[in-house]
């Protein structure tokens, strides 16, 4: 575990990583023993910052809520990064250069009209409070170098968080099955990845549900008009300037964004 100077020197590490577009070296090199108490500390300094700058907390997206993904990074829960206000993007033009490594990910959103209790959510106490859901792309980005990361470094970058480009179109979930909506992704035109949303720990519904019960270990309540992004169901895709992705959603409508 590190102590608090270590924590905080991470902590600026990241920020001007983000705000120089220049990445670093992981974490896990740069502070050895690094550990996931640690990164979710990194974290929330860094948000804290940015609050202190004026933004505010939109909501918060679930990462790792693949089996493939948790395998992967050797872990058996997903993980949490925080949406800030100034990361909703209107778009549908988004400037690349603003970002490391930008990625897509074809996600839904869940728009909560009430605040969901925090220990002991169930899915059933999602679907009561969630208002609609909406199509989106979720922009992923690492500040750390060449996407090297191990979870400690996913994690204290906030979740690899950057923004997300919302659709139009807003259903309640009582119109449609949120565990079974099939998804399709286009980039300039042609298809490169598909999936269901069932790819999602079974269901993105409960990837919410646990993001209510985690956070609460915090003190934090995900509260009425929060957006929650729950996970992606296709792998991500790096984005190059000039490219345009359209997402389809079954049922739920569309999703675009054209970088620059």
């Amino acid at each position: 575990m590190l102590d608090t100077a270590s924590r905080a020197a991470a902590a600026d590490l990241l920020r001007a990583a983000e705000g120089d577009r220049s990445p670093i070296a992981p974490l896990v090199d740069t502070f050895p023993g690094i550990d996931v108490v640690d990164a979710y500390e990194i974290q929330l300094l860094g948000i804290r910052r940015r609050l202190a700058d004026g933004a505010t907390v939109r909501g918060h997206k679930v990462g790792l809520s693949s089996k493939v993904m948790q395998r992967m990074m050797g872990v058996d829960e997903p993980d949490y990064g925080h949406l800030l206000d100034d990361m909703v993007l209107t778009g549908p033009t988004v400037d690349a250069s603003r970002y490391c490594f930008p990625r897509v990910e074809v996600e839904i959103g869940y728009v909560l009209g009430k605040s969901l209790p925090g220990e002991g959510c169930t899915t059933e106490d999602v679907l009561a409070a969630t208002d609609h859901i909406v199509p989106s792309l979720e922009l992923i980005d690492s500040r750390i170098s060449d996407w090297r990361i191990g979870l400690a470094d996913t994690i204290a970058d906030n979740a690899s968080s950057a923004g997300v480009i919302l659709g139009d179109a807003r259903v309640a979930p009582r119109d449609l099955n949120p565990a079974d909506i099939e998804a399709v992704l286009y980039q300039d035109g042609t298809e490169i990845a598909r999936g269901n949303t069932s790819a999602v720990l079974g269901d993105p519904t409960e990837a919410v549900a646990w993001l209510a019960r985690k956070v609460a270990s915090f003190g934090v309540r995900l509260e009425a008009g929060h957006l929650v992004l729950p996970g992606s169901c296709t792998r991500a895709v790096d984005v190059r300037p000039g490219n345009e992705f359209r997402a389809d959603f079954a049922g739920l409508g569309s999703v675009s964004a054209r970088f620059t």
